[in-house]
Order: structure tokens, then sequence, then C-alpha cells
């Protein structure tokens, strides 16, 4: 995560310019590890796979990707920490041991996301799981409804376009809604022309559709952020690494700027992107930037 502030602009100064009081992020995914570098901001655990009541992660997606949100980095002295470093967390669990679930149980979750979000004032809602063609189509439509009643509700949600890339029109169904901020993987050059970059798989727009997705790409490519092993650090990659770097942006954003609503917010990510030339179903508006978006 280091790397990923620096190359976005997301100075430490800027951080502890964002005075307000902590946002609370949803994040549902394979769960969360009790690290240090959350000490007392995981404020709300839901079990909907295994149902237990006690926090975990038996998988270490979860944990790396609520990382990437809102790490403090006390582990590393600050190295690794998130983007919004003061944000509260409410985890649900809705993928196994191996990172797989089923529509039954993100719906479960989502319901549970929009039954207590004013009991945990959730503002944010990360979703770093991408979802295929699973034939059900009555199901897959409820779920999609459900998601954006809760963008409705007024909650930012934020969702990975997928590792199914790079043929057109393959963003995953839920990042396919007008009413998310879907993201897809650009490291902007950093790397070079390395093969196995996160950009090269990253989910794609329909080139034909009207509705142009992604919204927005951020670094997704060996990201190292919390581990739910002694080892405090791992590197991981993919779209749900990205998706969470923009869920910790809306989070920073309404810590410095609590009045806005989740239109404004998608519409201040997305016009303060910075463009790569890319192709738009590759890049969306472009790039996260940190300096554009905050500038007063």
């Amino acid at each position: 995560m280091f790397r990923v502030r620096n190359q976005l602009g997301c100075s430490d100064r800027l951080q502890q310019s964002c005075k307000g009081d902590p946002v609370t992020v949803a994040v549902l995914d394979t769960g969360i590890y009790p690290h240090p570098d959350f000490s007392g901001r995981i404020i709300a655990f839901q079990d909907f796979v295994n149902y237990r009541n006690r926090m975990y992660d038996d998988s270490g997606h979860g944990t790396h990707v609520a990382g990437c949100i809102g790490s403090n980095g006390y582990m590393s002295n600050g190295k690794y920490k998130g983007i919004a470093p003061r944000c509260l967390l409410c985890i649900g669990k809705i993928l196994d041991h191996h990172g797989d679930g089923s529509i039954e149980c993100m719906y479960k979750g989502l319901l549970w996301i929009m039954q207590n979000r004013l009991r945990y004032n959730i503002r944010v809602l990360n979703i770093s799981v991408g979802i295929g063609e699973s034939g059900e189509e009555k199901k897959l439509t409820e779920l999609i409804g459900l998601l954006e009643a809760i963008w409705d509700s007024g909650i930012v949600v934020v969702c990975a376009a997928g590792n199914a890339g790079p043929e057109s029109g393959t963003i995953s169904p839920l990042g396919n809604s007008r009413k998310v901020i879907t993201v897809g993987c650009h490291e902007g050059g950093y790397f070079g022309k390395r093969k196995d970059l996160c950009e090269n798989y990253s989910g794609r727009g329909d080139e034909d559709m009207l509705l142009r997705k992604p919204d927005v790409v951020a670094p997704g490519t060996d990201i190292r952020s919390c581990n739910n092993r002694a080892d405090n650090y791992v590197k991981k990659s993919g779209t749900s690494m990205a998706t969470p770097i923009v869920s910790g942006t809306s989070a920073l954003l309404l810590q410095k700027y609590p009045y806005l609503n989740n239109e404004q917010v998608k519409r201040k990510i997305v016009y303060s992107a910075r463009d790569l030339g890319d192709s738009w179903n590759k890049q969306g508006w472009g790039m996260v930037d940190f300096e554009r978006l905050f500038m007063e």
C-alpha cells in the first residue's frame, strides 16, 4: 500500500487533513482476521457461511481487502496503512475458505447491510467479489435489485470489475449496474510491460453499450496489505485489490466532506480521475487521483 498511496497522491498530510468523524465501511468478503492494524475499529461481524460468532478469516482475502481500505499500519510503522486509516469496519463473511460463495450468501449479506445501515451508520460498501454467469437469472436479478436498493438508500457501493478480461463485455454482473462505482485494475505504466499485470485480465466493459464501464481504475498488482497469519502483510493481485482502494477513497472523502451524498461522491471520483490514454472499456474515466479529488 505504500507504493499505491505514493502513486495516487494519497500523502500522510492529505489523510491527516481529513479531520472529520471516521466513516463506517462495510465489506462483504471472506471475513476478517483481528489484525492489530484494525484494533478497536471492527464494529460488527456476521458470518453467512459457517454461522460462527467470533470474527475470523479462513482465506485471507477479506483481511487483505479490509487492510487496503482501512489498515492503520500499526505493525509496519505506517508503511502499509490503507487509504482511510481511521475508518470503522462492518464485516460480513459471504465467501468460504476457497473464496467461493453463492448468490444466496451474497443476498443475505446485502440484506444484512440494508437492515443495519442506520445502526452502524454505514456509508460505503465494498464488494471485491466477482459473480459469473450463474444460470440463475431470477436470483441474479433479485440480487442486483437489492444491490441497487442499497445505493438508493444513500450508501456508496463499490464493486470489482472482476478478473475475466481482457475481452469486451467481461465486467462482473454486479459491476455492470449503473448504481455502483465499478473498479478495474490499471498500474498506469508503473511496472512497464510486465505480462502478469492485473490490467491484462481486469474485466472490461461492452464496447457496444451506451453504459460505459468500468467507472475508474486503481492499482491492483502486487498490493501489500494485511494478512490473516503471523506474518503481518502479504502481496495479492486482482481487481479485488483495486476495489478497496476506491472504497477507502470514498470513505476518506466522506470523512472530510460528510455532507456529500453517494451520487456526489461518485461524480467527484470519476470526474477527477486521470486519463491514462487507454480505451474506455479498460480504464473508464481513468486512474483515481487524490490531488485533483481533494483540491480545494
